[in-house]
C-alpha cells in the first residue's frame, strides 16, 4: 500500500510504545503517527491566550498537526511527549535554549539542548499485547494491582479533579492519590470505583512508591533528561520540561 499524499509537508515519527498499548483497530497501533509541519496557523494556536487560559492549547495543536484520524485523548503520556518533541524540532529546529536551576552552581543557568539527540527510553515491550493493562504486586501487602498507563485524556481529567479538590483545601496536595485512582483498574480483582478510590488514598507509602517506580520503569517514553557539562567539567542531569513555553523559548514580547 502506498503512503498517503498530502498537499503540505509531513513527517512520520515512531512512537515510544511502538503502538503496543493500543487496540489493533486504533490507528496508533501502527506504532507511527504522521505529523504536519507547523505553519503560521499553529503559531496562532500556540499564542492564543484564550486557549492557554482554558488549558486546551496543546489539544488544539495536536488536532492541527496530527494528520492521522486519531482521538488525541487516547495518546499515552510517553507517546504524547514524543509528538511534542518532534513537533518542536520540525517547527523550530533541534536547538532549544533552556534555563534551569543548577544545584552545582547554586544559581540559574542557561543551556542549549540539542533535541535531536533525545532518545527513546529503552523499555522491554515483549510483554505488551495491544492492551493498556498491566499487573503489579505490592511488596508489603502482596496486593495484586491491575493498572493502565495514563493517557492525554486522563491527564486532563486529573488536572480537573485536582483543581476541584484544591478549592476545598488549598493547603493540601492531591497529585499522587488522584493519579493512583486513575491508573488503578482493580485490586485483588475488585474493580469497584469506590473501593479503588479508598485504596489509593490509604496505600502504604512503601507500596505506593514501589508501584509508581514500577510504572515509570515500564512506561514507554522519551528519555527527557539532558546532561549539562559545566565549564569546570562537572556534569549535571537536568529534566527537559514540556509545555507551551517549550515552543516559545526566550520569545520577546
Amino acid at each position: 500500500m502506498s503512503e498517503k499524499q498530502f498537499d503540505f509537508p509531513t513527517e512520520v515519527i515512531d512512537l515510544p510504545s511502538e503502538g503496543k498499548v493500543y487496540p489493533l483497530d486504533n490507528p496508533l497501533s501502527s506504532g507511527k503517527v504522521t505529523l504536519k509541519y507547523m505553519t503560521a496557523k499553529e503559531e496562532d494556536i500556540l499564542s492564543s491566550q484564550n486557549l492557554i487560559k482554558r488549558g486546551i492549547v496543546l489539544d488544539k495543536l495536536f488536532e492541527s498537526i496530527i494528520v492521522d484520524d486519531v482521538n488525541i485523548d487516547d495518546i499515552t503520556i510517553g507517546d504524547k511527549n514524543a509528538i511534542i518533541l518532534a513537533t518542536r524540532v520540525l517547527g523550530y529546529g533541534p536547538e532549544y535554549p533552556m534555563n534551569f536551576y543548577s544545584t552545582h552552581l547554586g544559581e540559574e543557568t542557561e543551556a542549549i539542548v540539542h533535541l535531536s539527540k533525545v532518545k527513546t527510553k529503552e523499555i522491554d515491550l515483549s510483554s505488551f499485547n495491544n492492551k493498556n493493562e498491566f499487573e503489579f504486586e505490592t511488596p508489603t501487602k502482596g496486593d495484586k494491582i491491575k493498572f493502565k498507563l495514563l493517557t492525554h485524556g486522563d491527564e486532563k481529567a486529573i488536572e480537573k479533579d485536582i483543581a476541584a479538590l484544591e478549592k476545598f483545601n488549598k493547603d493540601a496536595s492531591f497529585d499522587i492519590t488522584t493519579r493512583l485512582k486513575f491508573m488503578i483498574l482493580s485490586v485483588n480483582d475488585n474493580s469497584d470505583v469506590g473501593f479503588i478510590n479508598k485504596y489509593a488514598s490509604n496505600m502504604l507509602v512503601r507500596d505506593s512508591r514501589a508501584f509508581r517506580n514500577y510504572v515509570k520503569k515500564i512506561q514507554p517514553d522519551m528519555d527527557m533528561v539532558y546532561t549539562h557539562k559545566h565549564s569546570d567539567g562537572e556534569k549535571e542531569e537536568v529534566p527537559i520540561t514540556l509545555g507551551v513555553n517549550f515552543f516559545w523559548p526566550g520569545e520577546e514580547s
